[in-house]
């Protein structure tokens, strides 16, 4: 866990262009590489601070003392109606701060941030096999694999690989 210097915030509605800029830089290489989001590998500044901010998504970003953006995630229902009980979440770490704590610190406050707006349970839809990392910190966490998708996603260098879905019960003890 990285020390008490690191901040996470809610990033308002209206993002200042500070913060659409500091996004854009963590987003674009995350989106580009086209190894661990289904988004399209092409897609411009503007369009991907427009998918992480998209409307019923509530974000957060992370932040140094010196107030830079090490990470992002958001936050939003994962299902309407009878399965809105449930949330879902993206994370994306800057490639500089990555090894430092701050996807376990992100992934720490989505929980308690979920468990405050009265989620029951966090579920990630379509977690690439190959982002193993991703998959250790979430294991640790008490995430638990409870599908598996064949072959589902594209990789730009694996080929077609395996897509995941994961779940926390959010009533039980943080992990």
């Amino acid at each position: 866990m990285p020390d008490d210097t690191l901040t996470i915030r809610c990033a308002p509605s209206d993002l200042s262009e500070g913060d659409k800029a500091a996004l854009a830089d963590l987003l674009l290489p995350v989106f580009r590489a086209g190894d661990t989001y289904t988004v399209d590998p092409d897609i411009d500044a503007t369009g991907a601070v427009a998918v992480w901010t998209a409307p019923g998504k509530t974000v957060f970003l992370a932040e140094d003392a010196q107030a830079r953006v090490l990470g992002t995630y958001y936050i939003r229902r994962n299902q309407d109606g009878g399965g809105a009980h449930v949330c879902n979440c993206g994370y994306v770490t800057s490639p500089a701060a990555q090894g430092k704590g701050i996807a376990r610190a992100m992934l720490h406050h989505s929980i308690e941030t979920a468990r405050a707006m009265g989620y029951r349970a966090m579920q990630y839809n379509f977690v690439v096999s190959t982002n193993t990392r991703a998959i250790e910190t979430w294991e640790k966490a008490g995430f638990q694999t409870v599908g598996r998708l064949p072959q589902a996603f594209h990789h730009p260098t694996a080929g077609y690989v395996d897509a995941l879905v994961m779940m926390k019960d959010l009533r039980a003890e943080a992990g």
